[in-house]
């Protein structure tokens, strides 16, 4: 069988109407509702990387900035990127807010514009991990940061909360042929495949707490700021929306601790740091 290492540019080619479609998705709504609730992941995860003031660091699919801000407020060197111009405007002016100087530049993490060992952390928190091209955005990480630097990443699990909304709203929305499921980076025999043969890799499984006024209030968020949910929703007719909506109002249900009416649901999530040898 093919390794992703082994695919031709031709095939790689093809992902370029699919990273298209994806950055439209990403650029709709308002990513940035939803990402500033997930700032905590962003700060454990600098924690994990044990990130240094000295350290020049690469925030790679940064969103609207969490893992961006948590290593600028332990005063490392801090370079923001994304494909979606907007969501690092928003980044722009959180970093503003607080004083913080970072450096902002769109990229693609499938072709970073940098030169090789140039970073000594590079970080990614639900980011890279939606890139189609497995293959070339980890390898892309790893050309980045020098040898014996870290790269940490923070990707939800199949089997967690998001990983089953993924699959939920695959059902109504079904994603392209051929391209991975972004879930697999939360799995370790994933990132040992794509890291594995140039660097050590650690994991742990960590849990993300939603915590929203009630199923209901999660749902009208989500399908009017995240992307993803936001254009299956707008793809369907009014039968299929409301289908999708009890589907995801009995996932909620499923994993919903809270007992009293709002929602406190845990979602697994895999913590990794990637030591490139």
């Amino acid at each position: 069988m093919m390794t992703l290492h082994e695919m031709t540019s031709s095939e790689r080619a093809g992902f370029a109407p699919i990273k298209q479609r994806q950055q439209a998705a990403w650029s709709s709504g308002d990513y940035a509702i939803v990402g500033t609730t997930l700032q905590i992941v962003g700060e454990m995860l600098c924690e994990a990387v044990d990130l240094r003031s000295t350290d020049h660091v690469l925030d790679v699919a940064a969103g609207n900035g969490n893992a961006t801000l948590a290593a600028a407020r332990r005063f490392a060197s801090v370079v923001s990127t994304d494909y979606v111009g907007a969501l690092l405007e928003r980044g722009r002016e959180r970093a503003h807010a607080e004083g913080l100087t970072v450096v902002f530049r769109e990229a693609d993490a499938e072709n970073l514009p940098f030169g090789s060992d140039s970073f000594d952390v590079v970080l990614s928190t639900f980011g890279v991990m939606f890139a189609p091209d497995h293959a070339a955005s980890s390898s892309e990480m790893l050309r980045v940061v020098r040898p014996g630097g870290k790269i940490g990443l923070a990707n939800w699990t199949p089997d967690g909360f998001v990983g089953q909304l993924f699959k939920v709203v695959g059902r109504y929305a079904p994603p392209p042929a051929g391209v991975r499921p972004p879930s697999l980076w939360g799995t370790d025999a994933h990132l040992q495949e794509l890291f594995g043969a140039r660097a050590e890799v650690r994991t742990a499984r960590r849990a993300f707490v939603f915590r929203y006024r009630s199923p209901d209030h999660w749902v009208q968020v989500f399908r009017s700021y995240y992307g993803p949910v936001l254009k299956a929703f707008a793809a369907l007719d009014v039968t299929a929306r409301n289908a999708l909506e009890a589907d995801l109002l009995a996932l909620i249900d499923s994993f919903n601790t809270a007992g009293d009416g709002t929602l406190v649901v845990p979602s697994e999530y895999l913590e990794a740091v990637i030591t490139r040898r």
